[in-house]
């Protein structure tokens, strides 16, 4: 019998060569902006990078708001360049932001390798329980610790494969974000219900991921007036 207790059923279990793919539902892309950078200006004249872009759902997400989307990933998804992030060449402060839903196992590489790269800041979309370990405190949090942690209120439910609006998850998920603007200690922030207002029926249309379904982006000019 299957034991379905919280504790496990929030776990997510890949094997080590894993391509991790989980799509990031775009509507948790949006509450990013939305709820946690919110830049003074907007995002229209920045430029973000997504590289771990699978399907391409959060790149398809970024590219509402952000003036340039760069995405890649290291499997062929049909969407973007294929490149090994973690050992391809980027310039230094090549992006305003780095931006992605990183494999689990890989994720401190990822926000080590992001951090230079970034002009302005990177942002990470972890389980929560990724801000426990102390390996990891001792290597990444305690050297380099992130503005915000920004708590999701309601689930995230991903699926292997596709986005699922139908879909339930107990694993909690929360924005790990590094804003190299700011000079302050960490603060945990929390995603307030946002999914009904964020969420759009194109979202889980065929033609999302090719940018036809984009017409009803939110307004850089509504949103940071």
């Amino acid at each position: 019998m299957q034991n379905t207790s919280h504790a496990v059923m929030a776990q997510r279990t890949e094997a080590k060569d894993s391509l991790d793919d989980f799509p990031t539902p775009p509507w948790a892309t949006r509450a990013l902006i939305e709820h946690v950078i919110e830049p003074e200006n907007g995002t229209a004249n920045l430029s973000a990078l997504e590289p771990a872009c699978g399907r391409g759902y959060m790149a398809q997400a970024l590219k509402e708001y952000f003036g340039t989307v760069h995405a890649s990933d290291t499997h062929d998804y049909g969407y973007s360049e294929v490149t090994d992030f973690l050992s391809g060449v980027q310039a230094t402060g090549a992006y305003d932001w780095v931006i992605t839903n990183p494999p689990f196992r890989l994720a401190e590489e990822f926000i080590q390798r992001s951090l230079p790269i970034a002009r302005r800041g990177v942002a990470m979309l972890v389980r929560t329980v990724f801000i426990e370990s102390v390996g990891r405190y001792n290597r990444l949090f305690s050297i380099t610790p992130p503005t915000k942690v920004a708590q999701f209120t309601e689930r995230v439910p991903m699926v292997k494969g596709r986005v699922d609006r139908k879909a339930s998850t107990a694993t909690g998920y929360a924005w790990v974000v590094w804003e190299k603007n700011l000079n302050t200690t960490p603060a945990l922030v929390w995603v307030p219900p946002c999914r009904k207002k964020l969420e759009k029926d194109a979202d889980y249309d065929a033609t999302f991921l090719t940018g036809e379904s984009t017409s009803d982006a939110p307004c850089q000019k509504e949103l940071f007036g």
